[in-house]
């Protein structure tokens, strides 16, 4: 920047000596609107004062172009329309070419989650003490029904109807549902509740989970005893509540491919919540297409 053509060199200025930022700050902002000066240089764009908002929607595709993640894009983008908004501001520009651009969305981080077998290894425990018997009823629930960590620190007595093998859920908002409990949580869940009075301190407890004090067992607690049984059950990695919920959510979805269902159970106020469990390994996927299309079967 700096040169008689750059309409830049006053915003920097505002940005230094009148809003006094940073050194660091002011850097940056100067970094990410050289971007634009050399975008303006290579395409012949001779006075930037006047860029036009279908040029400021080149730049932002030249940039995804250049490989720059989505999160850099909106801050150069960001760079620029505070530029434009003050050289407006000033009466330097006629419009800001930049308000209303936004930066392509980032791909969605997708979640961890263990396969069946892992899955399956983590809940498998043979419980010898009454806390193991805890602990194995709070797996065996996360993975059955897809709860959140909250969710099941908040369970009831009064919540859960084992002969419906049932669980009504407040989940965020207040909302309640109702999502079923799997055939092994159920005899887990059982089995607690029948050792449950062992660690009662206050006969009202009415906590499914609770501690050796008799209190209802802290959401930190519960994340520390997921993470003790992955490391007994010998899983080579980190698990936390939610990976439970994802790999239910996933699971679930690997077999009947019903996404509202799973929305429902799951309590998600919208779809494309869910929908970020949709990403079936690519072999099921291939597997299902060669037994399913019959262009793919191999002939007997």
């Amino acid at each position: 920047m700096g040169t008689k053509q750059d309409p830049f060199d006053q915003f920097i200025d505002h940005l230094q000596y009148e809003r006094r930022l940073s050194v660091n700050t002011v850097a940056a902002y100067r970094s990410d609107l050289s971007r634009l000066t050399a975008f303006a240089q290579q395409r012949g764009i001779q006075d930037l004062k006047k860029l036009a908002t279908p040029q400021a929607r080149l730049f932002a595709a030249a940039l995804r172009h250049a490989g720059l993640s989505s999160r850099s894009i909106a801050r150069v983008l960001s760079a620029a329309r505070s530029c434009y908004r003050f050289l407006l501001r000033e009466k330097a520009v006629a419009a800001n070419p930049f308000e209303g651009i936004s930066a392509p969305r980032g791909e969605r981080k997708l979640p961890s989650t263990l396969n069946i077998e892992q899955a399956t290894q983590l809940v498998s425990i043979q419980p010898v003490s009454d806390r193991d018997y805890r602990d194995r009823a709070m797996l065996e629930l996360f993975y059955s029904s897809g709860l959140r960590l909250s969710e099941l620190a908040r369970t009831n007595i009064a919540d859960i109807d084992l002969s419906a093998r049932t669980i009504v859920i407040t989940g965020k908002g207040g909302k309640t549902r109702i999502v079923p409990v799997g055939r092994h949580a159920a005899e887990a869940l059982q089995a607690w509740l029948e050792r449950r009075p062992v660690f009662l301190s206050e006969p009202m407890e009415p906590a499914v989970f609770i501690g050796q004090s008799g209190a209802r067992l802290a959401p930190r607690s519960i994340q520390k005893r997921v993470e003790h049984w992955a490391r007994r059950q010998g899983l080579d990695r980190s698990v936390h509540p939610h990976m439970l919920r994802h790999s239910f959510a996933s699971h679930l979805l690997e077999s009947s491919s019903d996404l509202r269902a799973v929305q429902e159970l799951l309590g998600h106020s919208d779809i494309s919540t869910t929908q970020v469990y949709t990403h079936l390994d690519f072999q099921h996927l291939a597997k299902v297409y060669d037994q399913a299309h019959p262009r793919a079967r191999k002939r007997k």
